[in-house]
């Protein structure tokens, strides 16, 4: 295959295009005139995606789907015929701890692993995989983190959650590496943003929470934030770009506590400020409830960390320009209000 196919000769596959990424990546995908095949685990699910994906009849006509698992064999061999590129969004992450850790890192790894199998049977150009943050920030680094830092699977920081994205990422490059396979990742900050449909995930979920009162206070935690639309561009860049080939991108904005998001929250939707966190949760409570509390053990270990990163590599490289930080905040909260579900004051 041409390496770098114009886009109206190459089509596409994009795992988990029903997801917050996957789907953004998917519209800009379609609106730069690439033909996309997505991946679903049930295609009764099908119906409603064109209509949130497709601004034009002639993007409709190049959006096709495909029945796949990330825990079965089943489905990826057909998937990949004649694709010449695979964007592979689809992993799951849970909004607390798992019930079983070792279901969520398997998946994960295994998932990806399909995958890349079957993009190698297939002779695709390039392999763009999401990654994470997760697999970077919690190991032996410091503050900005760069490519250069793994989180270390074995600490007691390691959720569940950052040893999947890390286990699987690492696997995927030992993949890459025995088979000659054309690999690049990207590891998005906390991903937020506009939501193409009334369905949303973790992220836009804790800014679902804020702005409906549930959270009178908020832990001492903080992270990385970047827009979905960034995120989406930045794969994109990734998948045609010569010098992204084996190459790892963080793509992440400003660093942001909890109080900062209510901070920006507050000032863009004043109707709402009452609604917003006021106040902090103490360390010590974090700390104690953590035996109990899945969501307090996520983050008991990363209290008051400066959890910044760097994204000059994928500025660099990619070409890569994001949004203000403040903006993907503002637009996972506008959308949530257009979606109507979070209650008018």
């Amino acid at each position: 295959m041409d390496p770098r196919p114009a886009p109206s000769a190459a089509t596409v596959l994009v795992t988990g295009i029903g997801g917050f990424l996957g789907g953004h990546v998917a519209q800009q995908l379609l609106a730069s005139g690439y033909r996309v095949r997505g991946t679903v685990r049930n295609l009764d699910a099908c119906d409603e995606i064109p209509k949130r994906l497709c601004a034009t009849a002639t993007a409709a006509k190049a959006l096709s789907f495909t029945r796949a698992d990330l825990c079965s064999d089943d489905g990826w061999d057909d998937a990949l015929e004649g694709c010449h590129y695979v964007i592979h969004t689809a992993s799951p992450f849970p909004a607390g701890l798992p019930d079983n850790a070792d279901n969520l890192i398997r998946t994960a790894r295994d998932g990806a692993l399909r995958v890349l199998r079957a993009a190698h049977k297939a002779g695709v150009s390039r392999v763009v995989l999401t990654s994470s943050i997760a697999a970077t920030n919690h190991g032996s680094g410091r503050p900005p983190y760069t490519e250069n830092d793994w989180t270390d699977p074995a600490s007691a920081r390691a959720t569940p959650y950052y040893k999947s994205k890390t286990l699987a990422e690492q696997a995927a490059w030992s993949f890459a590496r025995c088979h000659g396979l054309d690999l690049c990742v990207i590891n998005p900050a906390m991903i937020f943003g506009p939501l193409l449909g009334p369905q949303y995930g973790t992220s836009v979920g804790l800014i679902q929470q804020m702005m409906s009162g549930k959270l009178k206070r908020v832990p001492r935690f903080g992270f990385a934030i970047v827009d979905v639309r960034d995120v989406a561009d930045a794969h994109i860049r990734a998948m045609t770009c010569p010098d992204a080939a084996g190459q790892r991108f963080i793509v992440g904005g400003g660093f942001f506590r909890l109080r900062d998001l209510a901070a920006v929250l507050a000032t863009s939707f004043p109707d709402y400020a009452e609604r917003l966190p006021r106040g902090d949760v103490p360390n010590w409570m974090v700390r104690a409830l953590a035996p109990f509390s899945g969501r307090s053990r996520m983050i008991v270990h990363e209290l008051d960390r400066d959890l910044s990163v760097s994204a000059a590599k994928a500025i660099r490289v990619l070409n890569w320009r994001p949004r203000p930080d403040e903006d993907c905040i503002r637009a996972s909260a506008q959308s949530l209000i257009d979606h109507r579900l979070i209650a008018t004051p």
